[in-house]
């Protein structure tokens, strides 16, 4: 069971005029961001359900990009954050979808930057609060609210321990993981929430481990990008 915090109670520090709309959105722009791992080049943004009918009027389009951009929900360039993703390079596309999804505030967000590309497919479920239901096609679910390791990873006997091994060593303790493949001993993702910051020594040595491919890092307390 997961307890709500003071951000989830009392709502956040926010741009905009609906934490879900604006808020919410701009956190999994952040996520998607953070997931690239480097400066996006080009987005496309897929609304679904209550977010295609009014993401203009509510700036979730604006929120979602000023995300991209790695700014916070209260940043006040968020109003303008087609402008700025413009002058910055960043070309982006928006679409409403349809398609059957698992909460109304659905997006996805792909991202290409100039070595990677990643898909998110995510929700704002109220508050500002997120829920990731998957990336690169793996169902994987988590919430962004704590540091979080997105680990891809050829699946074998022996890789979860070794990777839960090497945080323990760590004295990192992990609060939620999930795991997808896309075929037995094909590729798989391994999602892990933990409670305390990841150290950049901690994530080259979870990259190095035998059969991990990549390895990236959602942390949204970590200070935003200007």
């Amino acid at each position: 069971m997961r307890f709500k915090d003071v951000f989830s109670i009392i709502g956040p520090s926010m741009v905009g005029p609906s934490s879900s709309h604006t808020a919410g959105a701009a956190r999994l722009g952040r996520v998607a961001r953070q997931l690239l791992g480097e400066t996006p080049k080009r987005a496309e943004i897929v609304f679904y359900g209550s977010f295609a009918d009014t993401y203009k009027g509510h700036g979730t389009d604006l929120a979602v990009v000023g995300g991209l951009l790695d700014w916070a929900t209260d940043d006040l360039r968020i109003a303008k954050s087609l402008e700025y993703a413009e002058a910055a390079g960043l070309s982006v596309a928006i679409r409403p979808g349809k398609a059957v999804v698992a909460h109304p505030n659905t997006a996805r967000i792909s991202l290409e930057g100039e070595r990677r590309r990643v898909e998110l497919v995510g929700a704002s479920i109220g508050g500002g609060n997120i829920e990731v239901h998957g990336v690169d096609g793996f169902d994987v679910k988590f919430i962004a609210m704590y540091p979080t390791l997105c680990v891809y990873h050829l699946d074998r006997p022996g890789m979860l321990a070794e990777l839960t091994a090497t945080l323990s060593r760590a004295g990192v303790n992990i609060g939620h993981m999930d795991v997808d493949r896309k075929g037995r001993h094909g590729e798989a993702l391994t999602v892990i929430e933990v409670d305390t910051p990841i150290s950049a020594e901690l994530l080259a040595q979870v990259g190095s481990l035998q059969d991990v491919s990549d390895v990236r890092l959602v942390d949204l307390e970590a200070g935003a990008a200007l």
